[in-house]
């Protein structure tokens, strides 16, 4: 099984902490399209010719600014180059100031798409203000009715916390609204203030306030309680869902299952290496346009295969198991694992069961500094 992800370059207007690769200049639109139908078409042996796409992701960007007609291109082009199993996870990735009834009921009609992440960050003006989203707060609570009264179930938002307009009042009603719209995925973000995002200049010129990363720990410990308390299983770092709603296409991200990134600035990955496009419309689109090859490629050592499997597991539900590592990469990894785990088995931040290990609640506030010390580096 594999996965397909579409890169959808383009937004009506930049967020301020957005450090994703997309433009404002829509003119351009029709001819990256164009390129990314082309790019489908040469990449139709990538994923080996008897491999079968279990999803397709529409990402970006901003995937719901594309027409049904647009949205059905892409699917038709890769169910012309690719096998797709029976019942694929198809996601569109949107924003709700799109998700009219009108849209959501020509997609119903006339697409496959059968899952919606809805790009609501929060459900205070305030803090969408704060980070320029183009929708307000009624908005974000109609994208997710409308999409309901049309039929649409399997559905996921996101939420950004930790903004300095954000009490941890607010953050606690922006949960209990996901909680009354029986919303049954959601994944939540601590606000990063990324280099070169208008939001890091703004804090850089003191035109803007930046997070507190004590606010951010706090409203994270209110997520895990909260989310808790209302049955969400809290199946990776920033993702939680009532069970049986996982995310199957970032699963399979986490489980290191290959995919198909096509788009300017997407991401590929074959088992053995990665590969990514370039991150420029205009020269993707020429590039492509006269089949020409628009990606890079890193092949990925034993070491670096390693470190991405720890990477990705030691933040989700599965946790790391030891009994992969000595099979997969062998004795002298499994070593490094468990010498380097073992003081976060004793200050409880890891919790073992058998041969896996997996982050406890108060370890999930430091998974990013547990996995740099789970790492190997090629010259140990």
């Amino acid at each position: 099984m594999a996965g397909i992800y579409l890169h959808i370059p383009f937004c009506r207007q930049a967020c301020t902490y957005c450090n994703f690769h997309f433009s404002t200049l829509l003119k351009t639109k029709h001819e990256v399209l164009n390129a990314m139908l082309e790019e489908i078409a040469m990449q139709r042996h990538f994923l080996g010719d008897k491999t079968v796409i279990e999803t397709i992701y529409f990402g970006g960007g901003t995937p719901s600014l594309l027409s049904t007609r647009e949205v059905n291109a892409f699917l038709q082009a890769i169910q012309k180059n690719f096998t797709v199993s029976e019942h694929p996870e198809i996601t569109l990735e949107a924003n709700p100031d799109d998700l009219s009834k009108a849209y959501l009921t020509s997609l119903k009609q006339e697409t496959a798409i059968n899952r919606f992440s809805i790009g609501i960050q929060s459900f205070f003006d305030a803090d969408l203000q704060y980070m320029h989203r183009a929708h307000n707060a009624a908005e974000a609570i109609d994208s997710v009715k409308n999409a309901q009264d049309i039929g649409f179930e399997n559905l996921s938002v996101d939420l950004i916390y930790g903004t300095p307009t954000m009490s941890d009042e607010c953050w606690e009603k922006n949960l209990q609204t996901v909680f009354d719209l029986h919303i049954p995925h959601v994944s939540c973000y601590a606000l990063t203030v990324e280099d070169k995002t208008v939001l890091s200049s703004q804090i850089n010129r003191n035109k803007t306030e930046a997070p507190s990363d004590e606010r951010m720990v706090q409203q994270f410990s209110i997520l895990q309680r909260e989310m808790k308390m209302h049955a969400y299983t809290h199946y990776e770092i920033s993702n939680f869902c009532r069970e049986p709603q996982f995310a199957r296409h970032n699963s399979n991200y986490w489980k290191g299952v290959p995919y198909l990134g096509i788009g300017p600035s997407a991401h590929s990955y074959d088992g053995e290496s990665r590969f990514w496009n370039i991150s420029n419309n205009a020269i993707y689109a020429k590039k492509i346009l006269h089949r020409e090859t628009a990606n890079e490629r890193e092949i990925l050592s034993k070491t670096d295969r390693y470190n991405e499997y720890v990477m990705t597991n030691i933040r989700t539900i599965s946790g790391v198991d030891a009994q992969h590592i000595a099979t997969v990469f062998g004795d002298a990894f499994l070593q490094h694992f468990l010498f380097e785990i073992a003081p976060f088995e004793d200050n409880k931040w890891v919790m073992q069961e058998g041969e896996t290990y997996r982050l406890s609640d108060s370890g999930k506030l430091f998974c990013d500094y547990i996995t740099e010390n789970l790492f190997l580096t090629e010259e140990e």
